[in-house]
């Protein structure tokens, strides 16, 4: 199926070939027919991409302090590779999309097949979209019409935001898409509208819609034409629609507006506040988030949970839903903002039509909806690179998310290993790395992945919360596995994976199955663990991670996506403690810091204690609670009257011992000599770089030092 894409790093617009996505559940599968590019936010972003590095650190000042950061910690190659990668990464555009319901997912009971329905799923011949983002197109609304009205909720949702009542006078400044339908929701409210701007026809517009009018081109006062609207008493509101970098529009808005007016950014200006005008008139402001309450909000959108309406009368859907009313009763208007019509794959094209033309409004993209092209869920990928027909590791990878697609993948690509199959849910991720890793073939079907007889190896990193079912099918189905950690979540899962693996191994062979735990093959690492083998005595290690504080909604912190940090992450570092200490754990306890009342305790800032059957100890310190400007990770091992430091896996320091101290300007934590002893291992029938009892060990004590922090809570 064709697809959108945005790459930010060179500005060109793509029509990529991708797989039809999976139907997850909590979302419909929607064939589209229309969808509608933004006027705004896309041509904000191909901006972005179009421009070069010195004006992308302009236009994010706050993303530049964050790589100045992450070089003073992590060193400056990992810091430009970290970025490359990141702009490297294709973005999916579009998000109003007009399209019939061919598939629901389990949970899914308001839709059904064959539903035409509005949504915010991207351009794309094909879509998944979370069953909260999708509302039922009214009969009589054209499949053009309703492409609208998720841009209309963003006007909404402003509009909401300022209360307007019967008889008010209100101010939309920029009469871009947005604008011109927020006055359209004015007038139907019973409101008086000023509209501002710049383009005569934008103006026009406005006024055919019903507005008054301020031409600011030709240097019309808008402060004096809103005292005399207002009838000298200053206008009610104003919602601001506009996308500028001054702060000119924030200032008029405020002379503008009468004591306790309100004000409502839906756009983007500066935002330079004047606080004497606020303070003076007692003026109300506020910033409109998109599509209205649940945007951004992983428990209403990705978990489908709706707000009780009680209490939350207007949700994204439901205002979603309002819209497609409006344009049904014909409150709303549209011909006039259709401005342009393409094939989507002539998309590059309205792209251009956007930034050639600032008087662009409404651009359509249309769909031919070749049923046998969007039914494809596997492709070949066209690459000029020869494949080894003879080599003995043959790749299957998992899941192409930001590590994966960013360390992982490429690392098994320098292995020498045969990259076969890339298998993402979306079927994007698995385009762009795919093709620039030099994979064969690109799918969303999992099954037919793992039934591959020429794969013989299987790379997972998809998310936390799939591991342990893919590695015990893929043990089932014979083939090696290599897993990004955590293993697994649940003791259960780990029961389900101990006897799958033993189940493969009962012939006295089998698939081999290793955990990322690359902190062992850091060459620094390496050096440090060289020298607590010259003693048989016991040793003391304290491992601090400067973990960094997260957002208690981040998915790694939900207990059923992510499992949390400890079992995520730290597990790590227990990991790394028991391969010094080479011995077995028999004793751990863990504690977390208690958070303040109210606080979301993610128990995130906690201490894990090991003890070691040969008497080593160990104590973990994983804190979320640091200053992201400390290096996030610090190993101390005191032994035998000496100290050995390794900070950050950049430089390591001996106390009482000679020749350890090293140094690397490049930050190494064994991701690539994990992969390459692994692949190795495999085509030379190797052993196991890991014994699984003790990756078993470690993945059990993880899950317990959690279930231990839950109970503490």
């Amino acid at each position: 199926m064709k697809q959108v894409l945005q790459d930010l790093a060179k500005g060109t617009s793509i029509v990529a070939d991708v797989p039809r996505p999976r139907c997850k559940s909590g979302h419909v599968l929607i064939q589209t027919k229309k969808t509608l590019i933004s006027a705004g936010t896309e041509r904000m972003l191909v901006d972005f991409g179009r421009s070069g590095y010195i004006e992308k650190a302009r236009q994010q000042p706050e993303k530049v302090k964050m790589v100045l950061d992450k070089i003073k910690t992590d060193g400056l190659m990992p810091t430009v590779d970290a970025v490359r990668s990141k702009l490297d990464q294709p973005l999916p555009m579009g998000y109003s999309n007009v399209g019939e319901v061919i598939e629901v997912g389990s949970g899914v009971s308001d839709f059904k097949v064959g539903d035409r329905v509005l949504s915010n799923g991207h351009h794309a011949e094909v879509v998944c979209v979370p069953k909260n983002l999708c509302a039922k197109i009214p009969d009589n609304v054209s499949d053009e019409d309703a492409a609208f009205s998720v841009v209309g909720a963003i006007a909404l949702q402003g509009i909401r935001l300022a209360q307007p009542t019967l008889g008010e006078c209100f101010v939309v400044t920029g009469l871009g898409l947005i604008g011109l339908v927020a006055v359209q929701i004015l007038r139907a409210n019973g409101c008086r509208v000023l509209g501002l701007d710049f383009d005569p026809a934008k103006l026009k517009l406005a006024e055919e819609f019903g507005a008054e009018t301020v031409n600011l081109a030709e240097g019309q006062d808008p402060l004096v034409a809103a005292e005399a609207f207002s009838r000298g008493r200053g206008v009610d509101g104003v919602i601001i629609t506009a996308s500028a970098k001054s702060d000119e529009p924030m200032q008029q808005a405020t002379e503008m507006c009468r004591k306790k007016g309100r004000i409502v950014l839906v756009g983007v200006v500066g935002l330079n506040l004047s606080r004497d005008l606020f303070f003076k008139k007692e003026l109300s402001f506020q910033v409109s988030c998109s599509y209205g309450p649940g945007r951004y909000d992983s428990f209403y959108e990705d978990e489908g949970h709706d707000y009780p309406v009680g209490y939350v009368r207007w949700t994204e859907q439901r205002n979603f839903e309002a819209v497609l009313d409006m344009l049904d009763a014909g409150n709303i208007k549209t011909d006039d903002l259709k401005t342009a019509k393409f094939d989507i794959t002539d998309a590059p094209k309205a792209y251009d039509l956007l930034m050639n033309n600032k008087g662009a409004l409404g651009v359509l993209l249309d769909y031919k909806n070749d049923l046998e092209a969007i039914s494809v869920r596997t492709l070949e990928i066209k690459s000029n690179q020869n494949i080894d027909a003879t080599a003995k590791v043959v790749v299957g990878a998992l899941g192409a998310g930001n590590y994966a697609g960013r360390v992982l993948l490429p690392a098994f690509k320098a292995t020498g290993a045969r990259l076969k199959t890339i298998a993402t849910s979306q079927g994007v991720s698995g385009t762009h790395y795919g093709k620039k890793l030099g994979f064969e073939v690109n799918t969303t079907d999992s099954d037919a992945m793992l039934a591959d007889g020429d794969i013989n190896t299987v790379v997972i990193g998809t998310q936390h919360n799939t591991h342990a079912r893919f590695v015990t099918q893929a043990l089932e189905a014979g083939k090696n596995v290599f897993v990004e950690k955590p293993l697994a979540l649940t003791m259960e899962e780990l029961d389900a994976i101990d006897s799958a693996y033993k189940k493969a191994h009962e012939g006295g062979s089998g698939p081999q199955l290793m955990v990322g735990f690359n902190r062992r093959f850091a060459p620094l690492l390496k050096g440090l663990k060289k020298q607590v083998e010259k003693s048989s005595a016991p040793m003391s290690i304290i491992y601090t991670c400067n973990a960094g504080d997260i957002p208690a909604d981040t998915w790694i912190q939900n207990p059923e996506l992510g499992g949390g940090r400890i079992i995520g992450e730290a597990c790590h570092f227990i990991d790394l403690a028991r391969y010094l200490a080479n011995s077995p754990i028999v004793d751990m306890s863990a504690m977390a810091m208690k958070q303040p009342e109210g606080v979301v305790d993610c128990m995130d800032t906690a201490t894990i204690t090991l003890r070691f059957e040969n008497g080593s100890m160990a104590t973990i310190h994983y804190f979320a609670n640091g200053s992201k400007a400390f290096p996030k990770e610090r190993i101390e091992v005191f032994q035998s009257g000496k100290t050995m430091v390794l900070d950050n896996f950049r430089k390591v320091k001996g106390y009482g011992v000679s020749q350890i101290g090293k140094s690397s300007l490049k930050q190494d934590k064994g991701q690539q000599a994990c992969c390459d002893a692994f692949v190795a291992s495999l085509a030379s029938g190797g052993q196991p770089l890991v014994p699984f009892d003790e990756i078993m060990e470690v993945s059990r004590l993880s899950v317990e030092a959690w279930e231990q922090l839950k109970a503490q809570n």
